[in-house]
């Protein structure tokens, strides 16, 4: 399992061959508060990596959801459109936003390990 990080503040974890998981980070969520609403995209929908795919609402603010890899949705959190707060209480875990059937799965090299992103998100 390969955890990767974008400058907009999304993770993506690579499971399996060709199928990644994404959510927003720690960062994320800790910059926008209390998250009280997701739009998650539909399941079959394709997106090319930096498309808008989803918004999360907070009582601060509305922030884009932006694909990090280009893909196929193959699955939504259903739990967390019922209980966005999940996306506050386990971001990296039960907070996971929707996941994807990647294009092209080289997108991710190009994406941040935990160290660069972590000071990243220090300097942000």
């Amino acid at each position: 399992m390969t955890v990767k990080f974008t400058k907009d503040h999304e993770w993506v974890e690579s499971t399996s061959g060709d199928t990644a998981t994404v959510g927003i980070t720690v960062h994320a969520q800790d910059a926008l508060g209390d998250v009280v609403f997701v739009d998650l995209p539909e399941v079959g929908k394709t997106f090319a990596q930096g498309e808008v795919a989803g918004v999360v609402e907070s009582v601060k603010a509305a922030a884009d959801v932006f694909m990090p890899v280009s893909g196929e949705i193959t699955e939504v959190n259903e739990a967390l459109r019922a209980d966005p707060s999940l996306a506050n209480s386990a971001p990296l875990a039960a907070g996971w936003f929707f996941k994807v059937k990647l294009s092209d799965a080289l997108q991710l090299d190009a994406l941040m390990d935990a160290t660069t992103y972590d000071k990243f998100a220090e300097e942000a």
